[in-house]
């Protein structure tokens, strides 16, 4: 089983939990995965803080704040390590601008297309931008912080 894990983390990062859920079929009991995943946490092979900071960095040019402590949690990591991972990241307004330029090369909205705002927005929600992020981001505040 200690095979079957390194060669699943020589591919890539994992949360504790998310390894712990492929190894656990093939584990004999829960107390050997529970000391094989011990093992690779001292070991520093297995790290939530270096997970989390993989995936931010992967998908924060794309992704929202929320969205990404959405995905963190989905995989098992402690809201404290979500928290101090995304403090480390670039603002969510820079981040959100970036996306909304490459998808609306056009710029912001006409004043009086609501339905156009409203596409917008949808786009940028989905995406994980908070409420605020977004309407600075429509409204065209480009030197707010």
């Amino acid at each position: 089983m200690r095979e079957r894990a390194l060669r699943l983390l020589a591919r890539r990062d994992y949360a504790r939990q998310e390894l712990s859920r492929k190894l656990a079929p093939h584990a004999e009991s829960a107390q050997q995965l529970a000391a094989l995943i011990d093992d690779l946490a001292a070991g520093s092979l297995l790290s939530d803080q270096r997970y989390a900071a993989t995936r931010i960095s992967s998908r924060g040019a794309r992704v929202g704040d929320a969205r990404l402590a959405y995905e963190l949690r989905g995989k098992g990591v402690a809201e404290d390590v979500v928290s101090e991972a995304l403090a480390g990241v670039e603002d969510e307004l820079t981040r959100a601008r970036r996306v909304w330029q490459r998808k609306f090369a056009g710029g912001p909205p006409a004043a009086g297309d609501a339905a156009e705002r409203a596409r917008q927005a949808r786009f940028l929600a989905g995406r994980g931008f908070s409420a605020d992020t977004i309407r600075r981001v429509l409204r065209g505040h480009l030197d707010d912080d």
